[in-house]
């Protein structure tokens, strides 16, 4: 580690530190020579008392009175810099003015104020167990309850959680009025194409199948903008099972246009609505970005990546099912946060201290890395789930979403976030015993200049 450097203003100080304290060593020695002096001459005036006869216990002391106040005074900083700089140097050291001894005290006050700011954020076993059960009950719903899709003769079928949840989408967008909406004209848009009859460049893959899964315009997500810009310049915009991306004008779908950005956005929201319970729905939010991924060979018939995802939209991993999938991970949240609060209560905080919403970890110190375990614990069971299930099916992409979150924020808050949060901490505390130290020096002060006139220059 090199040398600190100093600024011009602190490099003035530390030069003042060292001189006051070369001046006191100086003091102290003379005050220690002349108390033994002083010492020597009463001892032989008293044996001059009682060589006279006079007992020095009993001799009166004479005060003279000098109502005369005297006169302190003190050097202007300008003036102090200048004089300590001539006595001392201008590259003087903060550690110079220590002994090694407290040296070392002072390392190990530091040490000790380290200690303190981790003891503040590390688990105990009650955070790690409240993480691990939040994790394994995630990871049991999951498994148990939301089970991986296939198709049956009613249709897609899961476990009972994921059947309940697709019911439920089913009786809130019934199939005949959806039947009517996708006829009407309020949901048709540019880049619903299902094949390439009306294009003019080539998508590879379109299809009545996949087309939901190719055009960006009907991702959940990147739909509210790749859509809406597509319905505003009566365009599609395509990611190909190549990987190949492709925004193309729809001449043939010319009249799908509108032309304000609050329309298209209605328009868009009226198409999502029309798709979301289809046989071949909606896919899973950023899954049509996966196309772009055309490398790996993964399986007994060593697909790509994108190929991989293509066939579990096929099979039924659809925007419905994402949400099924969902459940557990919220679950998992919610235990880790719920369980949480109700700890830090029984701790002693308030209600309004232990509410578990922000992960600001100066309110909330444990929450993040607890939620960073639960949600790491439950991704790693998934691993579990989808190996000895030998299908891709079996991902929870929700999970891994959650666990690249949170593992983002851990590995920011270990390596930059934590090291500048803990010098903070440490140099609060040095503040305030600095503060505690500067209001007793100035009663001090006030104390002895008392019977002084004191004139700064």
């Amino acid at each position: 580690m090199g040398k600190y450097q100093y600024s011009d203003e602190e490099q003035k100080s530390v030069n003042v530190l060292k001189y006051q304290d070369d001046q006191l060593k100086i003091l102290k020695d003379d005050a220690q020579a002349r108390t033994e002096q002083i010492s020597t001459e009463i001892d032989f005036l008293e044996s001059q008392l009682k060589d006279l006869g006079i007992d020095p216990k009993s001799a009166k002391p004479y005060f003279h009175e000098n109502n005369k106040r005297k006169i302190m005074i003190l050097p202007s900083w300008e003036k102090l810099c200048a004089e300590a700089e001539l006595a001392v140097g201008n590259q003087c050291e903060l550690e110079s003015i220590f002994s090694q001894s407290e040296l070392e005290s002072n390392e190990k006050a530091i040490c000790q104020l380290r200690e303190e700011y981790s003891q503040i954020h590390r688990l105990d076993k009650t955070d790690v167990a409240i993480s691990a059960i939040a994790a394994i009950i995630g990871a049991a719903v999951d498994i148990l309850l939301v089970g991986i899709p296939k198709k049956g003769p009613d249709g897609l079928e899961a476990a009972p959680l994921s059947d309940f949840i697709r019911k439920k989408f089913d009786e809130a967008f019934p199939e005949d009025e959806m039947e009517k909406l996708a006829n009407s004209n309020e949901s048709k848009v540019p880049f619903d194409a299902q094949d390439n009859r009306n294009t003019t460049i080539p998508v590879e893959g379109l299809s009545a199948y996949y087309h939901r899964l190719l055009s960006l315009g009907h991702d959940p997500l990147l739909g509210f903008a790749v859509g809406v810009f597509d319905i505003l310049t009566g365009r599609m915009t395509t990611i190909d099972k190549k990987g190949k991306i492709v925004s193309q004008v729809m001449e043939n779908y010319a009249d799908r246009k509108e032309s304000d950005i609050f329309s298209a956005l209605a328009k868009q929201i009226y198409h999502f609505k029309s798709d979301i319970t289809t046989s071949m729905g909606l896919p899973a939010p950023l899954m049509g970005l996966f196309n772009l991924f055309q490398f790996g060979s993964i399986g007994e018939y060593e697909q790509t990546i994108a190929e991989i995802v293509q066939g579990m939209y096929f099979e039924g991993y659809d925007f419905i099912h994402f949400c099924s999938m969902s459940i557990p991970v919220m679950l998992t949240e919610v235990i880790v946060r719920v369980a949480y609060a109700l700890k830090r209560i029984k701790e002693g905080n308030k209600l309004k201290d232990s509410i578990p919403f922000s992960l600001d970890r100066s309110k909330n110190p444990k929450l993040a890395t607890m939620l960073f375990i639960a949600h790491s614990g439950a991704a790693a069971i998934n691993v579990g789930k989808v190996y000895f299930s030998q299908n891709p099916m079996a991902i929870n992409y929700p999970q891994w979403i959650a666990f690249a979150k949170y593992s983002y924020k851990q590995l920011k808050w270990a390596i930059i976030e934590k090291p500048a949060a803990r010098n903070a901490y440490i140099e609060g505390k040095l503040f305030e015993e600095w503060k505690d130290l500067e209001l007793e020096l100035n009663a001090y002060f006030d104390d002895f200049s008392k019977d002084y006139l004191v004139v700064f220059e």
